[in-house]
C-alpha cells in the first residue's frame, strides 16, 4: 500500500521538577538546602530513513510523545535527562503545520543533509531544585521550580519524490516498461490500464552521469480535477527538473499520439502552471507498431515545440540507450531538484509577554491565563511565606499584576489561577 499524506500528533518530554530538600546528616541538623533540579525532557526527532519510499508506517500509530524528564532529588542529584524520540521517515518527505498547512520543514534541505535529522520539537528544560533559591536571607526555601512541559503539535507529513526527472503519459503508454529497461527498477507490467498504482524510482546510470527517474501512473484527461489515479501522484513531479512525455505512437488503442500529448500538456497545465513550464522530452513508444505518417507528424511537432524526441520501442531495447542519455545530458543543464522553503517557525524559545496574558471576570473572579504561569503554579508553595513571596515576585516582573489593574481589579477580589485561587491585595 502506497500512503503520501498523513496526520500525526507529536510532543516533547516535560522537564522533571526540581527537588525541594534539605542536608540532614549526623551532627549536621540544618545543613541548607540540597534539592536537585530536574531532568531535561526528550526531544522529537524526524530522521531521513533511505529505505522508505512511502509513510506505510503511520498507517496504524499517528501519536507520538517523547519521554519526561526525571525529578530531582536530595543531594543535589539531578533528575535523569530522558531519551529523545527519533521518528523516520523517507527521503522526500515534507512537514508541514496541520492547522495552518504551512511548510515547516522539507526534509530535503541542506541542513538535514548534513546530519539526516532534525529536531522539531525540544523537551521541556527541567526545573531548579530549592538550591538554586537559597539566598543570604532566604536561606530555607521550601519551594523549587516546576520543569518546563514540552511543547505539543499536530503536523501533516507529505511525501513528495525526490526524482530527477519524470516519466508522465497516458495509460499503457510504456513508462512502467521503459523504467525496467533504463533502470534496476521492476514494476509490475501488464497489458490492461492502471497496471502501476503507485509511484515507482530507479536510479539510472548513465555515461554522462546517473540520476532517479520516476513512473508515476498514467494520467487521463480529467487527472488534475480527481480522475483517474494520476492526480493522486502529480505531486510526485513537482521536484523533477525533467518531464519525459511518453507516447504509445501505434495508435493501437484508436488514440492518437498528438492529441495524447495534448491531454498530457493540458492536465499538467491544471495541476501546476510552474510544472508545466518545466523542459520536456517526448519519448515515442512502440514505434515497431507504428506508421511513416505518424512518424513524420511527432517529428513535426517536436520541431515546432523545440522539444527533443526519442523514437523507441522499450519492450525490445530499441532506443531506450539513447533516452537515457539523452535525458541525463539535458538534466546537466539545469538546476538542482526543487527544494521548498520553510513557510513558518516553531518558536521554542518565546519569552513571556503582556501580550500572551489574557484575564477575564466571572461573578467577580479574575481569571488569569498566561502559558508560562502553568509552570510558575506547579512549583508554588502556599503554605510557605517565603514560596509566596517569591510568586508575588514572579506575577508582578511578568506584568500580571499591571494586568490585573488595567482590568478595574481592586482590593479583597478574587484571583484565580489554573486552580489556585488567592485575594488581590495592592
Amino acid at each position: 500500500m502506497f500512503i503520501d499524506k498523513v496526520k500525526i500528533y507529536i510532543k516533547a518530554g516535560d522537564g522533571g521538577n526540581g527537588s525541594v530538600s534539605f542536608r540532614r546528616e549526623k551532627y549536621i541538623s540544618h545543613g541548607g538546602p540540597d534539592g536537585g533540579d530536574g531532568g531535561k525532557g526528550g526531544d522529537i526527532i524526524f530522521s531521513i530513513d533511505e529505505g522508505q519510499n512511502t509513510l506505510l508506517n503511520f498507517k496504524y500509530r499517528r501519536k507520538f510523545v517523547a519521554e519526561n524528564g526525571q525529578n530531582g532529588m536530595g543531594s543535589r542529584f539531578h533528575g535523569k535527562n530522558a531519551e529523545n524520540l527519533e521518528i523516520p521517515v523517507p527521503p522526500g518527505t515534507i512537514i508541514k503545520d496541520a492547522e495552518s498547512g504551512k511548510i515547516i520543514k522539507d526534509m530535503s534541505d541542506e541542513d538535514v543533509a548534513e546530519t539526516g535529522k532534525y529536531v522539531i520539537l525540544k523537551g521541556g528544560k527541567g526545573g531548579f531544585g530549592n538550591t538554586h533559591f537559597a539566598t543570604p536571607t532566604r536561606q530555607t526555601p521550601n519551594f523549587a521550580k516546576s520543569g518546563i512541559k514540552g511543547k505539543e503539535l499536530e503536523v501533516e507529513l507529505e511525501l513528495k519524490m525526490l526524482a530527477d526527472a519524470g516519466l508522465v503519459g497516458m495509460p499503457s503508454a510504456g513508462k512502467s516498461t521503459i523504467i525496467s529497461m533504463i533502470s534496476a527498477a521492476r514494476p509490475k507490467i501488464a497489458e490492461y490500464h492502471f497496471t502501476t498504482l503507485s509511484p515507482v524510482l530507479g536510479v539510472v546510470d548513465a555515461k554522462a552521469g546517473g540520476y532517479v527517474i520516476a513512473d508515476i501512473p498514467g494520467l487521463i484527461e480529467g487527472a488534475s480535477e480527481g480522475e483517474g489515479l494520476g492526480h493522486r501522484f502529480l505531486k510526485h513531479i513537482e521536484r523533477c527538473r525533467l518531464i519525459v512525455n511518453v507516447v504509445d505512437a501505434s495508435g493501437i488503442e484508436g488514440r492518437d499520439p498528438l492529441d495524447d500529448l495534448k491531454v498530457i500538456n493540458e492536465e499538467l497545465e491544471k495541476y501546476s502552471p510552474e510544472l508545466a513550464s518545466r523542459p520536456r522530452i517526448i519519448a515515442a513508444n512502440k514505434m515497431d507498431m507504428t506508421s511513416a505518417e505518424t512518424r513524420e507528424k511527432l517529428e513535426k511537432y517536436a520541431k515546432k515545440s523545440g522539444i527533443p524526441i526519442v523514437f523507441m520501442c522499450a519492450a525490445i531495447g530499441e532506443g531506450t540507450d539513447e533516452l537515457k542519455e539523452l535525458v541525463s545530458k539535458e538534466l546537466q543543464n539545469l538546476p538542482p531538484i526543487k527544494i521548498y522553503e520553510p513557510e513558518t517557525v516553531i518558536d521554542e524559545e518565546r519569552e513571556f509577554d503582556e501580550d500572551e496574558i489574557k484575564i477575564t471576570n466571572v461573578n467577580g473572579v479574575y481569571h488569569v491565563e498566561a502559558e508560562r504561569l502553568v509552570n510558575v503554579i506547579n512549583s508554588i508553595n502556599f503554605g510557605d511565606y517565603e514560596s509566596v513571596a517569591y510568586f508575588q515576585k514572579v506575577l508582578k516582573n511578568t506584568g500580571v499584576i499591571a494586568a490585573l489593574e488595567e482590568k478595574g481589579i481592586k482590593d479583597g477580589d478574587t484571583v484565580s489561577i489554573y486552580g489556585a485561587e488567592f485575594d488581590y491585595y495592592k
